[in-house]
């Protein structure tokens, strides 16, 4: 594993996290003493689908207006 010192790295970060995310991780050193270790992240295969429940429930035509009277009972108002 590539060990790089920190100038080193600010100087050409860029094409460094490049090679981590090619399976090339590396580690940032500090006066020669290891410090932190630089890899990829595992990014999930599948994206989410929007929409993917379409047609598998319907929300009544009074949902905005359900319960209203039992909500405005506890605040204690009225309509």
């Amino acid at each position: 594993m590539m060990t790089v010192n920190i100038h080193e790295a600010k100087t050409h970060l860029s094409r460094l996290i490049a090679k981590a995310v090619n399976g090339e991780p590396f580690v940032i050193a500090k006066a020669g003493k290891p410090l932190v270790k630089v890899e990829a992240l595992d990014m999930p295969t599948a994206r989410r689908r929007v929409g993917f429940m379409k047609g598998e429930f319907t929300v009544p035509d009074d949902f905005n207006s359900m319960g209203e009277v039992e909500i405005a009972a506890m605040f204690g108002t009225k309509e």
